[in-house]
């Protein structure tokens, strides 16, 4: 089935009508004082164009051996070609990333001076919609405890953000809320009409009370924050006056069932290196994931107006994944959109189950396919308009990759080797070894580095057996926004056809399977990789919630 954009869907004006003018502002001249132990302005552009050259010649030289070992030239084997060249090129940009990581020198984090106060006044915002309270309440209350431990509770106010409509949730917020208002820790507001989601509350509190305050600290419900890592992110912005935006790099909490803790173990081995060398290279030019990070209030008023787009959803109306665009936006005006790769004293909490993974995940693959329509307009800089492409190619891979084992198995690309898609894997390979090689840079026993192996191994094994099954449902959410359907924002939506927990994924294995096994069963063996783990979904889907 081909799946088509309705013509109203696509952007109906011009790129430069989407997005507000720039904004006419110099940039202040007046130097900056960074720490040593972080890179200076400059480095991240020429690691950017160092960054450039390895993807592109990565990328150039899987694609040359592809090409060099296709036997015949055909419709299907020219698609085989762009659909593989523009993976690799996505997975040639993780790999070097994780690489420029692993070789940068461990880097000292940021600590505020002994005997440091701050000049400004820091609003922390924990915006809630719904969720179980509970947890928020637990925090903001050790935060608070920890604000005054740390010395800065006199310059640090805590709100909480609410734009939770149901009344017996309202009760329960309250609730669970009512201790700290009264202690006088939180300062609470509700809105009667939530226009613009997130984004909207937060404009609206900018509008009541941004003045009075110079930075602001997003958190989500599922936020973790400690006060030291605030007083050091304000310290830092202090003495960088052109900063806009410092995001945080996160952890994840300790999870419950095994999905989750895969997802922390991936997290630990992976990210620590990915984010240095993302970090490094971005320069200033980083990008903003909606929470965790510190924001200069000057900045987003002046620059993070987000546009509402023409024509209905899922590509008009509001948009759903707006921290890239208010990152794009501060970043056009002049301001310095970093990020501080530590992790510590900076936590998230991950879905649970994979029916949570899948649900919020679809919201993502919506709001980053609205960023075709963004991705053009007028003076964003290009690593901006990278970020966007990136989060598009993040979705766009999974029906790219089922199109290139289809085509592959069933024989219409023949092909003489297999080294070219040896290449790929071992893209795919590099940030986990590069995870790896760092932290047993950093463990100095044996018996660590045997139970780092073995977790590596662990996560290596899980992630391969749950890559078939993200790229199906990444193909669904895909197929989903383009044939015009709309996800909504955290409302439970039109009730549909519940299948068992991976039935989906076992019926996709069992096609993938009849396919082959009709036009070109030799190629059954290739196929297993993603086949058996499809086929095994609806066992490994409940193993792996539990």
């Amino acid at each position: 089935m081909t799946l088509h954009v309705s013509p109203h869907r696509v952007a109906p004006t011009p790129l430069r009508a989407v997005l507000p003018p720039v904004p006419l502002r110099r940039r202040s001249q007046r130097s900056v004082l960074v720490p040593s132990s972080y890179p200076h302005p400059g480095q991240g552009h020429s690691l950017a164009w160092l960054q450039a050259a390895l993807t592109l010649t990565l990328t150039l030289l899987v694609a040359t051996g592809f090409a060099a070992a296709i036997d015949d030239w055909t419709l299907a084997s020219g698609l085989a070609f762009v659909l593989m060249t523009l993976t690799t090129l996505t997975l040639a940009l993780g790999a070097t990333t994780a690489l420029i990581g692993l070789m940068a020198p461990r880097q000292t984090p940021f600590r505020a001076a002994p005997g440091w106060a701050p000049n400004g006044r820091t609003a922390v915002l924990l915006t809630l919609c719904g969720e179980n309270p509970a947890g928020p309440a637990r925090m903001l209350a050790d935060l608070a405890t920890d604000l005054e431990r740390q010395g800065i509770k006199h310059t640090t106010t805590l709100f909480v953000l609410s734009d939770t409509r149901d009344a017996e949730k309202i009760a329960v917020e309250t609730q669970a809320l009512a201790p700290l208002i009264e202690a006088g820790q939180v300062t609470y507001r509700r809105r009667a009409v939530n226009t613009g989601r997130k984004p909207g509350n937060i404009a609206d509190w900018l509008h009541s009370s941004g003045d009075r305050f110079d930075y602001m600290m997003t958190l989500d419900a599922d936020s973790r924050m400690g006060a030291s890592r605030i007083a050091a992110m304000v310290a830092r912005m202090e003495r960088s006056p052109q900063t806009g935006l410092l995001q945080a790099g996160m952890r994840l909490i300790p999870a419950q069932s095994r999905f989750g803790k895969l997802q922390r173990l991936s997290a630990r081995l992976m990210g620590p290196t990915f984010l240095t060398g993302f970090a490094l290279w971005t320069g200033d030019t980083g990008n903003y994931w909606g929470h965790n990070a510190l924001i200069r209030v000057k900045a987003f008023r002046e620059a993070g107006h987000l546009p509402r787009l023409s024509g209905q959803a899922p590509f008009g109306g509001d948009i759903l994944s707006h921290d890239f665009v208010e990152a794009a936006l501060m970043r056009r005006a002049g301001w310095k959109i970093e990020i501080d790769a530590d992790t510590r004293a900076s936590a998230e909490d991950g879905p649970q189950t994979l029916a949570e993974f899948h649900k919020r995940d679809r919201r993502w693959c919506q709001g980053n396919l609205q960023h075709s329509r963004l991705i053009g307009a007028q003076g964003l800089h290009p690593i901006s308009r990278l970020h966007m492409a990136v989060g598009i190619m993040g979705y766009v891979a999974g029906p790219i990759w089922l199109a290139l084992v289809v085509l592959l198995a069933a024989g219409s690309v023949p092909t003489a080797t297999v080294w070219p898609l040896l290449a790929v894997a071992g893209l795919l390979l590099t940030p986990k070894l590069c995870g790896l090689l760092r932290s047993l840079r950093a463990t100095h026993h044996a018996r660590g580095r045997r139970i780092l192996l073995r977790a590596s191994l662990a996560e290596l094994v899980l992630s391969s057996l749950l890559a078939p099954i993200v790229m199906i449902r990444h193909v669904l959410a895909v197929g989903s926004v383009l044939s015009g359907r709309d996800c909504g924002w955290k409302n439970p939506g039109t009730r549909s056809l519940t299948l068992p927990s991976g039935a989906l994924e076992a019926l996709a294995g069992t096609a993938l399977v009849a396919v082959v096994w009709v036009l070109n069963p030799s190629a059954l063996l290739f196929v297993l990789p993603v086949a058996v783990p499809l086929l095994a979904a609806p066992v490994l889907v409940p193993y792996l919630d539990r």
